[in-house]
């Protein structure tokens, strides 16, 4: 019997997607699963370019057909490549790809054929097992930021939720929060994690080093350009780029980085031919961007492009239940860069961090432990050892405003009470009943000289 006649029934019975394309990338064909995965109709789909799709998978040249449309036919084949669509409604679909190219019997190049497994569920439950570990305390670190406060888990959600996605984030938050970490924390979790990540200091280059920088030149662009460069937006291509401090990126730069975002095209300095790069943009800044853009330093049109997704790290005084992890984690790096067998702080040290307002966040506790190790004789490390500010407990710089006392002395030592009754002596579950950190709840107890054993009687 020939069956090859019923080879349709065969491909509209697969559990996977399969697409046909010619060799332009318009989409000829789909089968019942493809239509299933994507949302589209056959008849959405069908006479389409493949990039409806928005596949991060795919190496798009777009300048012709064949291998000027695609690297697939430069390399024949792709076997099991992990990468992220886009449905109907714009949501990510977490595939693999397998695709190979057909050819004639002359062998010509006359299309591709590829085939989608849907990955979303496992995915999802990759998402579900690394958000308990960090609930369960498996994981100390999440890409080099540490912590388990409740705003620090909100922002583990956030760069969940957006790294699958390509669209632009902004991350803002004081100086020493750890902008560029969580820069790289959506990049390493995305799909483009295995392609470049790239960061530009804005705030460090003059306005011609900085499109220089950005979007590379040509020979004898200016002065001293002596040969072609390819810029920062070239070498992300494939991967993502950090705008680091993008609020002080002058106006003239702005309105290029505007067409970059539009159009997914750079000109190098000195050069009109246009060079298309595949890069996701993330920008970062601790300046009020409203405030600029109010007074014509920025451009509101490109907040709004580059504000899709807006990211806020939290500074370390809204977060101090964390100081203590991350005063370990920091010993324990330094501990084995430098080689000292220091063990941790005693509870008078650990007290004057505590009580510190830290305005330079992350980063100035970094640095002060830096010094205590310098000084540290011993396995401890004590209040004599820490910077004199933090050790003399220096009152927070006179811009930063004090927080007043929610309630007087008396009836805040019966609500304390009252909650780690409740709570069956539970300090996490108290301090959210009355919306304050746990280590408020631990000074508080010790302050008011309560007795868990007493109170729970």
């Amino acid at each position: 019997m020939d069956l090859s006649k019923y080879w349709k029934t065969v491909i509209d019975t697969l559990q996977d997607g399969l697409i046909v394309v010619d060799p332009g990338g318009r989409i000829v064909s789909v089968n019942p699963a493809a239509t299933a995965l994507t949302g589209y109709s056959a008849e959405e789909l069908v006479g389409q370019s493949c990039r409806i799709l928005g596949c991060t998978g795919c190496k798009i040249k777009g300048t012709g057909t064949g291998a000027d449309w695609c690297g697939l036919f430069n390399k024949g084949e792709v076997k099991a490549k992990r990468c992220v669509i886009r449905d109907r409604h714009q949501r990510a679909v977490h595939i693999v790809k397998s695709a190979r190219v057909l050819r004639d019997e002359k062998g010509e190049v006359i299309g591709a054929i590829e085939t989608l497994k849907d990955m979303s569920e496992v995915f999802r439950q990759q998402q579900e097992i690394a958000a308990l570990r960090r609930s369960c305390r498996l994981d100390r670190g999440f890409h080099g930021i540490i912590g388990e406060s409740t705003p620090v888990m909100q922002l583990f959600e956030l760069i969940e939720s957006v790294a699958p996605s390509d669209a632009p984030v902004l991350v803002l938050g004081q100086s020493g929060t750890g902008k560029e970490l969580v820069a790289r924390a959506i990049h390493e979790r995305s799909a483009r994690k295995d392609g470049p990540f790239i960061k530009v200091n804005c705030a460090a280059l003059n306005e011609n080093l900085l499109e220089s920088e950005l979007f590379g030149h040509v020979k004898g662009a200016y002065t001293g350009a002596e040969r072609s460069r390819a810029g920062r937006f070239e070498a992300a291509h494939g991967g993502t780029i950090l705008l680091d401090e993008i609020g002080d990126i002058p106006l003239s730069t702005q309105v290029k980085l505007l067409r970059v975002l539009e159009e997914r095209e750079i000109e190098r300095v000195g050069d009109h031919r246009p060079i298309a790069v595949d890069v996701r943009i993330i920008s970062a800044t601790n300046r009020n961007l409203d405030a600029l853009i109010q007074s014509g330093a920025f451009r509101d049109d490109l907040f709004f492009r580059i504000n899709v997704f807006p990211i806020h790290c939290p500074s370390l005084a809204a977060r101090a239940e964390d100081i203590p992890l991350i005063v370990q984690g920091f010993i324990d790096q330094h501990g084995t860069k430098t080689g000292r067998q220091i063990l941790g702080l005693t509870s008078e040290a650990m007290e004057k961090l505590l009580a510190y307002p830290w305005p330079g966040n992350v980063r100035e506790l970094r640095n002060a432990l830096e010094y205590a190790f310098v000084l540290c004789p011993g396995e401890w490390i004590g209040v004599e050892h820490l910077p004199p500010r933090i050790s003399r407990g220096s009152a927070p710089p006179s811009g930063r405003p004090a927080v007043a006392p929610a309630m007087d002395a008396s009836r805040e030592r019966d609500a304390l009470i009252q909650a780690l009754r409740k709570t069956g002596g539970n300090q996490s579950a108290a301090a959210r009943i009355l919306n304050v950190s746990r280590v408020t709840v631990w000074k508080r107890m010790k302050k008011y000289g309560i007795d868990l054993a007493a109170v729970l009687g």
